[in-house]
């Protein structure tokens, strides 16, 4: 009998530090309805387009800007130009060979705080089955408010991940420039601290 009134104390203090813990962290939600990830390449002619599928997560493990970690998964084969030539060209196996690969993944590794609301995020970004290190810049609006909006910007260059072909008659640049915005609401713990 006592020790099952020990194990039951000993439960609800668990619970209720378990419970305080997350109350001390910003836990945000990331809206896809709301948000893009888009990306452009210079040519000859235009090839910019969009990701209709993917998903984004931003986990905190204290109100330390620092601790956060970002992913961002999307589906390869929903890309969309506004070409249906460019979209199949895209997702075959000399660009996105969304066959053998079928995600295109962002997972950051380090946030560091570079100006009031720009941050530079340090990730491994992987498509077509490789991945390097590369680096996204970001600018929050709307902090404090519960509802932040997030744009960053990062650029690769395509080469290095093994697409090395073209697009019979259009002349495509090496650098690729992917844009998110991500509109992202808090939905419990405290906002993000960050430097003034």
């Amino acid at each position: 009998m006592r020790l099952s009134i020990l194990g039951i104390l000993a439960s609800i203090l668990l619970a209720s530090t378990s419970q305080g813990h997350v109350a001390d962290v910003p836990v945000f939600e990331v809206m896809p309805a709301k948000s893009t990830v888009t990306f452009d390449a210079e040519v000859s002619v235009a090839i910019k387009g969009k990701f209709d599928r993917w998903d984004a997560d931003m986990t905190f493990t204290s109100p330390d800007v620092s601790t956060g970690v970002l992913d961002i998964k999307i589906q390869a084969d929903s890309v969309d130009t506004g070409s249906g030539m460019k979209n199949n060209k895209l997702k075959g196996k000399d660009f996105f060979d969304v066959k053998q690969s079928p995600y295109i993944t962002f997972h950051s590794t380090k946030i560091a705080q570079t100006g009031p609301h720009t941050f530079e995020v340090d990730g491994d970004f992987t498509i077509r089955g490789g991945s390097k290190a590369e680096k996204l810049t970001l600018k929050v609006e709307g902090h404090r408010t519960g509802a932040e909006i997030i744009n960053g910007t990062m650029a690769f260059d395509r080469k290095q991940y093994g697409m090395n072909s073209g697009i019979p008659f259009i002349k495509i640049a090496d650098r690729v420039e992917v844009t998110v915005n991500l509109k992202a609401a808090r939905v419990s713990g405290p906002p993000v601290a960050l430097k003034k």
